[in-house]
């Protein structure tokens, strides 16, 4: 007993099982997590190192460069790019797809503690972390209260950023700006040298009389006492009175008499404000396994909690950048889509069904598929996110079309007098090997997808799978609910006039009839100049290939869309100051603050989002995340309103800027193009640079166009006179630590206070630090006592340098960067590539295209491959069902009409060829094939029934018409909300739906004379080899 004939015979359990995988999806559903886009496990380690006070030159020599030794010897990276700059180390690594990263965290970890001997004792441990999207900020905030700024900096420090932290799911709370308490012990360069004291001696005196260590314990009277040595200093008074020498007269010298110590806050690196008003900042990420939507949710009833705990110190959450906000937009805006979709497809079905009891019996199999769906996603622990909320959108044509063939099918069975239960019953098993064909042909097209390796895999593989279970689940609904409600419900319809749906089905009916007519007598002369219908298809080919060449149809890696937001980066001269910098800043707050459509504007002054953690000196940058306001309230795109601010930005004199909207994740990728050249010789690098960097700026298209690396940093070079310090017995190192300890401070000793420690910061006197002449007279002192003058045995010149120096694969490399406005990245890439590889002679260079260049380059490689596969597998598929190889190679002549039809809807909509583009192009290759399937199909049974080939292909052709063009307009009119969306998100998907809508359409066309004309040319040379192949037998005697 068949499945459908149990489905037939036995309802009670169809509606059991049915109901059981209701309530199952449905709960499913429920606890499925809210996330913009998959989980990407991106494979690259981190290995970060903050060196305070040293230069860039510094930290790559006694840093960078020891460390890239150290990790040279793992396996499986693919590449190693560092960057040295001020006060801090940075070195990414690249691993292969196949690399365990946790392993090699742990053999990177290993590394590195064989060499912390020896880095220089003023650096930090370095940090190591495997890269992440989790670690990118999913709340941008700022604090606001009416404390003074110390004590709102210690609440927010100690009260409100420990209640947050706690929240499940929440991953890190990072504050930026506020001023941060710290005990200050400003040394006087008059005093110290009067006392002839050095930095050392001061820091070591302080470090041994603020100390607790275990001193063990005593035994007395049958009892165990532990002795616990209490030696921090808790007042600033004990630490005035700390002494440090006597005079040569017996006098106590005391740090008071050279110091001033002040319980202060500390030198600010950072500012922050939102909307004008001084803030502290908060960046809140979540943890990896953690829902967005839900994190967020919770975080803004914390801070609702929080406002009326604080009510007395006025404290206000003002959040700046949600990215729940988008990802909810972006979910509800495909769920209105696919709700639109179905209508359109009921539609549809009535239009040529022209019964509302066999419209809703199609339509049944899209809940009965779907809900079930939300089961396997739950399972393989998929979120509702960005490209499963499209697959779903995507599918509903794909989930009605087994249902539409079997059903179809039965009524023909009807219409030949059979009752409900026969026809039903009769139709699916007649139908049946199509059905599966048409499933897996669509199984087999998207399974490669989920196979693809890099980011881009990681990406599509939850999108292919859901389609794959999406589609598994229509054919077992087609052939359980489809036969089984058709059984029940369906009938043969009488048409009348009396009412409009009949007067409007006639009309319909009629009309499909005159087109039925037609399509005949194009058909059988199709059949007749079959020489014709080829040169048409390969012209129409060609005019494919034209539109490509002629750039009518550009190409990027993704269109990130509109999210309303945007980000501005500053950077002044870079010898400015704070406080020069955030006087720059507020002009271009307040330039914005003009604009109405803009809400937010959140401000970090000396701090840019690509230093983060770093611990970097950026006193001359400043990050501005700009929020807008809907973007059906603005008049024009959020990109061309950055341009915009862009131009009235540079008419403020001093000030370089760059202005980039914010991607999908929530930050902006301001250099989608990136030209990375490598060499041994410097100078030479640096002057290819500068050429590659010409020839950038004269493509159209390209922006902000620059260097990765400032050459003119203002620093102040020390040459040393090596012979001169060995007479004065003076070491470089010794130099090194103090000169690092003077005039960056050192902040590791601890200040207690209660159960808080706060930073002790010994360093000179700011006064005593301001020119060069200042560190010239810094003195220094040697095993005899003596103090001596640095000038005494090194030169002090003003120069300039880099703001860092960069390395890839352990040889130094600069990297030329540039935005692109109007025009896709792609086509903007490849016309650098030619204009490049013309203009340019690299000589020892090497040049490497990164950023979206290179990711656009593997995800088409990986999306071409992912298409070889679905035309070999779609025609394996077929050959395994037909046991034939020559009418599958039929079927795939239908493949080449879609192609045409795709390229056009693109150059027609503008649309550029990005991986959801490419996408379309892979779904084209199931969906046009189902339609050349169900004609080869019927061809084949008509045949077998002893007509000729062309009347089995005329009467295939017309008896097929209807389903073919059921399945192909429910797909297209299923696609017309993604095509026509605007909503959030929308910009990513339109391409994809075009594509479909015009491979569908001329596919559509095409397929219903090409496949007939191919089939009748593939049956005649059949025959012709076949006689050919018996004409070679040897004769039997």
């Amino acid at each position: 007993m068949s499945i459908t004939e149990i489905a037939i015979k036995r309802p009670t359990l169809i509606v059991v099982i049915f109901t059981i995988l209701a309530v199952l999806g449905l709960t499913s559903y429920s606890l499925l997590n809210y996330d913009l886009i998959p989980k990407m496990s991106i494979p690259n380690i981190t290995v970060a190192t903050i060196y305070p006070g040293a230069s860039a030159h510094e930290v790559e020599s006694s840093i960078t460069k020891p460390l890239e030794e150290a990790l040279s010897s793992l396996d499986n990276v693919k590449s190693m790019q560092s960057t040295s700059q001020e006060g801090a180390s940075t070195i990414m690594l690249e691993l292969g797809t196949e690399a365990d990263v946790n392993r090699v965290l742990q053999d990177a970890q290993r590394k590195v503690n064989t060499i912390l001997a020896g880095l220089p004792s003023g650096a930090k441990t370095p940090s190591i972390n495997k890269f992440s999207f989790d670690d990118m900020p999913i709340m941008k905030l700022g604090v606001i209260g009416s404390l003074p700024p110390k004590q709102l900096y210690q609440l927010v420090e100690d009260q409100i950023k420990p209640q947050l932290s706690k929240i499940g799911g929440v991953g890190q709370v990072s504050l930026v700006g506020g001023s941060k308490r710290e005990i200050q012990i400003s040394v006087k360069r008059d005093r110290l040298n009067a006392y002839q004291m050095s930095m050392d001696r001061i820091y070591a005196a302080i470090q041994a009389a603020n100390l607790e260590m275990p001193t063990g314990s005593i035994e007395s009277d049958y009892k165990q006492y532990t002795v616990r040595m209490k030696g921090k200093v808790t007042s600033l008074d004990q630490l005035r009175n700390l002494m440090l020498s006597r005079t040569t007269s017996g006098g106590i010298v005391r740090l008071g008499d050279i110091a001033e110590i002040t319980d202060g806050i500390a030198e600010q690196t950072a500012l922050n404000r939102i909307n004008g008003q001084n803030s502290i900042g908060l960046l809140i990420t979540k943890q990896s396994d953690a829902n967005t939507v839900d994190i967020c949710t919770k975080l803004k009833k914390q801070f609702t909690l929080l406002e009326k705990q604080y009510a007395g110190d006025h404290i206000v959450f003002d959040i700046a950048a949600d990215n729940s906000t988008y990802t909810l937009a972006s979910a509800h805006a495909v769920m209105e889509g696919l709700m639109l979709a179905i209508i359109l497809v009921a539609f549809v079905m009535f239009c040529f069904l022209h019964s509302v009891r066999n419209s809703f019996i199609i339509l049944v199999s899209i809940p009965c598929s779907i809900v079930s769906v939300f089961i396997a996603m739950y399972v393989f622990d998929f979120s509702l996110n960005m490209l499963t909320l499209m697959a779903l959108s995507l599918v509903i044509g794909i989930l009605v079309d087994d249902s539409i063939v079997v059903l179809e099918n039965i009524h023909r069975h009807l219409e030949m007098g059979k009752n409900r239960t026969v026809a039903a019953l009769d139709g699916r098993n007649e139908i049946g090997l199509t059905a599966l064909a048409i499933t897996f042909v669509d199984v087999v097209v998207f399974l490669p997808l989920s196979l693809v390796s890099g980011m881009i895999g990681h990406m599509l593989r939850e999108f292919s799978l859901v389609i794959v279970f999406s589609t598994l689940m229509s054919l077992f609904v087609s052939f359980t609910v489809t036969p089984l409600l058709a059984s029940q419900l369906s009938k043969i319809e009488k048409l009348t006039r009396k009412r409009l749906i009949g007067r409007f089905a006639i009309w319909f009916e009629g009309s499909f009839k005159a087109l039925l007519c037609k399509y005949e007598s194009i058909l059988r002369w199709a059949l007749q100049h079959r020489r014709c219908v080829y040169g048409g298809v390969f012209a129409l080919l060609l005019v494919s290939v034209v539109l490509l060449k002629l750039g009518l149809i550009g190409a990027a890696f993704m269109n990130d869309g509109d999210k309303g937001e945007f980000v501005i980066k500053l950077e002044g001269e870079p010898q400015n100051t704070l406080l020069q910098s955030s006087l720059l800043t507020e002009k271009v707050e307040n330039l914005l603050r003009k604009h109405p459509e803009v809400i937010k504007v959140f401000s970090n002054v000396g701090y840019t989002s690509a230093d983060m953690g770093m611990g970097s000196n950026g006193q001359y940058k400043s990050e501005l995340t700009v929020t807008l306001v809907p973007k059906e309230n603005r008049s024009m795109p959020v990109d061309a309103f950055a341009a915009m601010i862009k131009k009235e930005i540079q008419e403020i004199p001093g000030l370089k800027v760059t202005s980039t909207p914010s991607n999908m994740m929530g930050n902006a990728d301001d250099a989608p193009i990136q030209l990375l050249l490598r060499g041994a010789d410097v100078v030479q690098l640096f002057a290819t640079a500068d050429s590659v960097m010409g020839v950038v700026r004269k493509i159209p298209g390209t922006n902000d166009v620059k260097l990765s690396i400032d050459r003119s940093n203002p620093e102040i070079q020390i040459e040393f006179d090596r012979e001169k310090m060995e007479l004065l017995d003076i070491s470089v190192r010794q130099v090194g630590n103090t000169l690092n300890m003077a005039l960056a401070g050192n902040s590791d000793l601890k200040y207690s206070e209660g159960d808080k420690e706060y930073e002790i910061n010994v360093e000179f006197n700011r006064f005593d630090r301001k020119s060069i002449e200042d560190i010239g007279s810094m003195k220094f002192q040697n095993s005899r006592g003596e103090n001596i003058a640095l000038s005494s045995f090194a030169t002090l010149t003003q120069s300039t340098g880099p703001n860092k120096l960069e390395r890839f694969n352990r040889m130094p490399s600069i990297t030329v960067n540039a935005s692109v406005f109007g025009r896709p990245v792609g086509t903007v890439g490849d016309e650098i590539k030619k204009a490049v590889k013309e203009r340019i002679h690299l000589g020892p260079i090497s040049l490497d295209y990164k950023g979206q260049m290179e990711r656009q380059a593997d995800a088409f490689s990986s999306l071409f491959i992912a298409i070889g596969a679905a035309l070999l597998f779609v025609y394996l598929v077929m050959v395994a069902l037909y046991n034939s190889y020559l009418y599958p190679f039929v079927v795939m002549f239908a493949i080449p009409g879609a192609v045409f039809g795709a390229f056009l809807a693109l150059a027609v909509t503008g649309e550029a060829l990005t991986i959801f583009s490419m996408i379309g192009m892979i779904m084209l290759i199931g969906l046009v094939a189902k339609n050349a399937i169900l004609l080869v199909d019927f061809t084949n049974k008509l045949k077998e029934q002893g007509k000729s080939v062309t009347e089995a292909l005329v009467e295939a052709g017309k008896e097929r018409l209807r389903p073919i063009l059921m399945t192909t307009l429910s797909m297209i009119f299923g696609m017309l909300p993604i095509a026509l969306a605007s909503g959030a998100g929308a910009e990513s998907k339109n391409g994809l739906a075009w594509v479909i809508i015009g491979g569908l359409t001329s596919s559509l066309i095409l397929t219903l004379v090409l496949v007939p004309s191919v089939y009748m040319t593939m049956e005649k040379y059949k025959s012709r080899i076949i006689n050919l192949f018996r004409k070679k037998q040897p004769a039997i005697s």
